[in-house]
């Protein structure tokens, strides 16, 4: 089987084919982060036409990569959601348009379940698996049972962790991207000096909370006077904000540990994917917990942590040969959870 997959939930515009001997065939991605540098964030609408002048482009690209063409392949898939809305309709109508000329299946795929299933693709493992899904729009602990069964046992009931990270840089005048500048400072600094909350820590269950981690952030910036606001102050406080998340990630994710290998004792996995799941230090501090409990910690390569399309292509193809295919009618959704079952989180928004 051969499926070509296509992602523009975000900032990045990506195509990619795989095939159901779990190699990529090809993977193309294009960063959109010097059209929204200038504004310190994503700008929707500008990500939503950059989708649609590079898309075509990228497609074209990926199937030559392949060496394959459109009659070779056995579906289309696409990001049906979660994400921006403007950039999920691109590519939606993108793969629906290839599908419909090709006379190939469609399959719409939940951007979530693509990190999801990464680690099928690039380490094959087997379910069940305990996922900490850490992104910058998501912060969730689920039970992966199989393709597109998920028990969600966590979530954020406010800030996503990534999110978290890219405010917190911001705040420190670090720049943009967030996430990555302040792991790069954090290197040098001393995680010792500043003394920040552990929100949740102790408490029973698998919920998260960083709001007000990222406050006590921003009451110390307050605290210095811009003229003594140096390297090295920023250096501290990144790697003390750093530790906060590694320790706060921890404590939830041994609860989530303790109650999965209580329902599940043949599984012995803890997956740890989405954009966050590149930071070092925190797969670090993983490892650690996943070698205390005798289970392993799985995470994809650097490049397929953050959004690309071989892993939509590979979730599409999971659904393909399970004999799921979508209409050509399906609408792009920008909420998708992947546990619709789950009950709400007071405060959690439309993040849990």
């Amino acid at each position: 089987m051969i499926v070509l997959g296509i992602e523009t939930s975000c900032d990045e515009t990506a195509a990619a084919v795989v095939n159901d001997k779990r190699e990529i065939l090809s993977n193309r991605v294009l960063s959109q982060l010097d059209d929204h540098r200038p504004y310190g964030g994503v700008v929707p609408e500008i990500a939503a036409r950059a989708h649609l002048e590079h898309l075509d482009r990228l497609v074209a690209e990926a199937m030559d990569d392949a060496g394959v063409d459109f009659d070779d392949l056995d579906a289309v898939a696409c990001t049906g959601g979660p994400g921006l809305i403007g950039g999920v309709m691109v590519g939606t109508m993108t793969a629906k348009a290839i599908a419909f000329a090709a006379q190939k299946p469609f399959m719409a795929v939940n951007h979530l379940e693509g990190h999801a299933l990464t680690v099928r693709l690039t380490d094959d493992v087997a379910f069940p698996y305990l996922l900490l899904l850490v992104s910058g729009g998501h912060c969730q602990v689920l039970i992966v049972e199989g393709v597109g069964r998920y028990k969600r046992i966590g979530t954020t009931i406010d800030d996503a962790v990534g999110e978290a990270f890219d405010k917190t840089a911001k705040m420190m005048g670090l720049g943009y991207p967030g996430g990555p500048a302040l792991e790069k400072i954090a290197e040098k600094g001393n995680p010792n000096r500043f003394g920040l909350p552990r929100p949740l820590r102790g408490r029973p269950g698998c919920d998260f909370s960083f709001s007000g981690l990222k406050t006590a952030v921003r009451n110390y910036m307050d605290g210095f006077p811009v003229e003594q606001q140096t390297e090295d102050v920023k250096a501290d406080l990144a790697a003390s904000f750093q530790r906060a998340v590694g320790d706060t990630l921890i404590d939830r994710a041994r609860n989530a540990v303790f109650q999965f290998m209580q329902d599940y004792p043949a599984g012995n996995t803890l997956v740890l994917a989405g954009g966050v799941a590149a930071n070092k230090y925190l797969r670090g501090r993983l490892v650690e917990l996943t070698d205390q409990a005798g289970m392993k910690l799985v995470a994809p390569p650097l490049d397929l942590c953050t959004d690309n399309a071989a892993m939509i292509a590979w979730a599409g193809l999971e659904r393909f040969r399970l004999g799921e295919r979508d209409d050509l009618d399906f609408k792009p959704r920008p909420r998708w959870p992947l546990d619709p079952q789950a009950p709400k989180r007071p405060g959690a928004g439309v993040k849990a």
